[in-house]
């Protein structure tokens, strides 16, 4: 009682701040691609794969990248909470990854066009299964009871580089994704600058500069979300218990 509020490191928020201006620029852009130069996003229609690309940018790197940011940002609120909302937005993000999956494969059906067969759709369903089964994993050991304290440090380790991981790999998938679908559109004038170009290039460097801030806030040992006390005291306790260590 009585004692400061709790700070911030210094740096931490001003990076925080540059991620959250430029992750909803990749968005706003694939939606300007989109709506000028390929007719815009509809469901039942021709269109209906343009829903795929806005999904996938929405949910896959804008969602999972926030979701990634949620222990640096929420550096003194419970943890149960934050560990809720770091699950709540993941699975979010899933969500809306498979509304943009199952656009892609209906409007395939629909003009006879085969699936899985570029490098493209192999990065991305390999990221979307992967991101799944990161998220299910991270619930049973984390959010819900049930994983004893050691096994939950053995497997924080893993969870923690998997989900670093599936970041880049998802933000690599639209990469390639950019790139095929505008030698698929534009094939013929794409090497002539045209706007459309570059409009999709500038989309794919806002999704590596997200990317770049992203792993670079999460990487930074002194940024990471210190413990609480009452975390370090329950953690003592529960390891006690459990492993017949004194405290």
């Amino acid at each position: 009682d009585g004692a400061p509020p709790p700070t911030s490191p210094t740096g931490l928020s001003a990076y925080v701040a540059v991620s959250q201006l430029l992750g909803p620029t990749p968005l706003a852009t694939t939606g300007a691609w989109l709506g000028r130069y390929r007719g815009g996003v509809a469901w039942h229609s021709p269109l209906q794969f343009n829903a795929h690309p806005l999904c996938m940018v929405l949910g896959m790197v804008f969602l999972q990248g926030d979701a990634l940011l949620v222990y640096r940002v929420f550096r003194h609120e419970a943890k149960r909470s934050t560990k809720a909302l770091h699950a709540l937005l993941h699975g979010l993000a899933l969500v809306i990854a498979l509304v943009g999956i199952i656009a892609v494969f209906e409007s395939h059906r629909t003009k006879g066009i085969p699936n899985m067969y570029s490098l493209h759709s192999w990065c991305g369903m390999a990221a979307f299964v992967l991101y799944l089964l990161q998220w299910l994993l991270g619930c049973g050991f984390f959010l819900f009871p049930g994983a004893s304290f050691s096994v939950r440090g053995q497997y924080k380790p893993q969870h923690i580089f998997f989900g670093i991981t599936l970041f880049i790999l998802s933000i690599t998938s639209c990469l390639l994704g950019i790139t095929e679908m505008l030698l698929f559109k534009i094939s013929d004038s794409y090497s002539h600058f045209v706007p459309e170009g570059i409009l999709a290039n500038t989309l794919g460097v806002l999704l590596v500069a997200f990317g770049l801030v992203v792993c670079y806030v999460l990487t930074r040992e002194e940024w990471k979300r210190p413990p609480l006390a009452e975390e370090m005291a329950l953690s003592m306790d529960f390891k006690t218990l459990t492993e017949g260590e004194s405290p």
